[in-house]
């Protein structure tokens, strides 16, 4: 009678396209070819004799080799479940969640139970168990619904994808593919700090042309680099994007093309990658980053490999004042703002595109339509990069988004006539000016930076949003502190809305402490000083609202020795929704948060207004706080001889 119900599920998988993909999709019933499923299920033996054991059906995807379907089925629908889920042998979710148990040790399981000998009586229970975890959980679907039938494996593949336990793992899977991958390229590749992850954005948008990645394993490593080129540059000439613009794409990935040591390794670099290394870079990305991108759309792959290959550089990893942004605050700004499908969002320092992702991403969650996530990618996102090899990288980063057109400008954001585009846009243009700005400018490399100061990058970026439009940045904490001219110029035509003091280690291994800015654009700070001539009386500056200051300095992310800064206790989420609770609501906490009336002399920053709670504080906490001060004034004495 199992026969029945294995028949059945045949014919489901049929129906919902398992057997249409290309062999993509490789289907094992009682058995598995791959050695890694054999050697987890050596011992799974339903009746504990410590023998191998299968279940009814085996699921693997080529694309993505760390993802597994299992499908155990029974006759009888009173089999279908025991109460305590403890009799592998004669229940169909007992026996499944039985195989999970074992394979979730290297694979991410989505565990079927089928059991019924008609297709009206069919019993289906999915769950899922993400790999590394303990334990399975029941699958739900999007609006948080019991999956209770069987779905197509793209289905499967996403709503596995979207849960916190596989998207922390395959986080923590692409760090750790991030530091193997350098050490690939710097032992045999040996190509510049500034051109691996051009290295990495070129195969990804290379490994979008079919052609190149169904045949590239056939290459000589002589030729690779060529073919590598030339498919960057046929992805490039499909794309919807002017001439000019792919041509200043394409200029650096030509320079990585022509690097020695990817067509022509050295005779000990040919014994250990035989086929050459660009071809092993190709292969390694192909396998464990191109899945990454195809799932996870609002994540700024090309910016995480960037940043990690930033930690194994030498003197200050700074590169050049390039501090790229971690992930959870590029998707912060876009709630403090509340991004939504009417707005239009402007980066003039653009880096890898990481505000661009986030700020789509948060607008593709407001859209209902696919013309209005065309409109989108189109006419909502507006970047601006200097750096010619960073506009490559975060133009490649838009492409792989499918996005051909997003308004993105190799160009100072200082220069006047793209200034003067994005001020005044065409009647007969879609483009909007910009009601939202989102920044983490080039950081000063010292105090003699003066031109370069982080407020100027903000002020050219509120002058380029319409009146009433939200500007948001990252900058270092020195910036508010102090009296400055930068300070001056900027409330003289902007609003200073909120100021939040960020963890001191949030872009760990670099020390830059920061902090948030948010201004209204075109509406005046204060007052200006007013000096009657006649009487000789002064009418003092004065702000016209209050500014609100939030104490953020703990957002439950720890520094771990292999991924760096994480969230490892998954506080973030209730952290997040406290802060943003604080802020739109200008509500003032103890300790937390305040409002006061600042002007440009005055001190930017919540501490210097936060009422002080002495009734926990420890000897531990005045030693720490002397320790901090005594090397900041270290720290500052030495830029100051610089």
């Amino acid at each position: 009678m199992e026969r029945i119900t294995e028949g059945l599920v045949r014919d489901l998988l049929t129906k919902h396209g398992y057997k249409d993909l290309n062999n993509d999709i490789v289907i094992a019933e009682q058995k598995s070819q791959i050695k890694r499923i054999q050697t987890l299920l050596k011992t799974a033996s339903k009746a504990s004799t410590g023998n191998a054991g299968y279940p009814e059906f085996i699921i693997t995807w080529q694309a993505d080799t760390n993802f597994v379907l299992v499908i155990e089925c029974k006759a009888n629908t009173k089999h279908h479940a025991s109460p305590n889920l403890d009799k592998p042998k004669d229940f169909a979710v007992d026996g499944v969640l039985h195989y999970a148990k074992y394979l979730a040790k290297e694979y991410t399981v989505i565990a079927i139970a089928v059991s019924g000998t008609t297709e009206d009586s069919l019993k289906i229970s999915n769950f899922l168990h993400a790999c590394g975890t303990e334990k399975p959980k029941e699958l739900t679907n999007e609006q948080g619904m019991l999956v209770e039938e069987i779905l197509s494996f793209d289905d499967y593949y996403r709503l596995a994808s979207y849960d916190p336990a596989v998207e922390k793992k395959r986080h923590q899977d692409l760090i750790a593919f991030a530091r193997q991958l350098h050490e690939l390229i710097w032992t045999a590749a040996k190509i510049s700090e500034e051109d691996k992850p051009l290295l990495v954005s070129g195969t990804l948008i290379a490994l979008m042309n079919q052609p190149f990645s169904k045949s590239y394993q056939y290459y000589s490593a002589e030729d690779m680099p060529k073919k590598w080129l030339e498919a960057i540059k046929d992805v490039l000439d499909k794309a919807d994007i002017p001439k000019a613009k792919k041509d200043t794409m394409l200029q650096p990935y030509a320079g990585v093309a022509a690097q020695p040591n990817l067509g022509k390794p050295d005779s000990k670099v040919i014994k250990k990658y035989p086929a050459g290394v660009l071809f092993e870079v190709i292969s390694q990305i192909n396998e464990h980053v191109w899945p990454f991108i195809n799932v996870y759309n609002n994540f700024d792959v090309v910016g995480h490999f960037y940043g990690e290959f930033l930690k194994y550089t030498g003197g200050d990893k700074k590169a050049l004042g390039i501090v790229l942004t971690p992930k959870h605050v590029t998707e912060l700004f876009c709630d403090l703002v509340q991004v939504s499908k009417e707005d239009t969002v402007l980066d003039i320092c653009a880096g890898t595109g990481g505000f661009l992702i986030a700020a789509m991403h948060a607008m593709f969650k407001t859209a209902t339509s696919e013309a209005e996530k065309i409109d989108i990618k189109k006419n909502k996102l507006i970047g601006i990069e200097n750096n010619p090899k960073m506009f490559a990288l975060a133009a490649s980063n838009m492409i792989l988004r499918g996005d051909g057109k997003a308004n993105l400008f190799q160009s100072s954001c200082f220069e006047q006539s793209l200034q003067d585009y994005i001020k005044y846009p065409k009647e007969t243009s879609e483009l909007k000016r910009p009601n939202i700005g989102f920044l983490n400018p080039p950081y000063a490399q010292s105090k003699s930076d003066a031109e370069l100061h982080e407020l100027y990058f903000v002020k050219e970026m509120l002058d380029m949003l319409e009146k009433g439009g939200i500007g948001v940045a990252i900058i270092p904490l020195s910036c508010v502190i102090s009296a400055s001219s930068a300070k001056s110029e900027i409330i003289k035509y902007h609003t200073l809305k909120a100021v939040m003091s960020m963890p001191e280690d949030l872009f760990y291994p670099v020390g830059t402490v920061t902090c948030i800015v948010i201004f209204e654009a075109h509406k005046p700070h204060m007052q200006s000083e007013i000096h009657d001539p006649i009487t000789g009386k002064i009418t003092p500056k004065k702000a016209f609202k209050k500014t609100w200051f939030g104490f953020w300095k703990d957002d439950g992310f720890v520094k771990t020795k292999q991924m760096g800064r994480t969230d490892l206790y998954d506080r973030w989420p209730a952290i997040k929704e406290r802060w943003l609770e604080a802020y739109l609501n200008n509500e003032v906490h103890p300790g937390e948060s305040v409002t006061a009336y600042v002007t440009d002399e005055d001190e930017w920053l919540a501490e210097a207004y936060l009422e002080t709670d002495y009734s926990d504080l420890k000897e531990s906490d005045f030693e720490k706080v002397v320790r901090d001060f005594a090397i900041f004034k270290l720290t500052n004495r030495f830029e100051d001889q610089k």
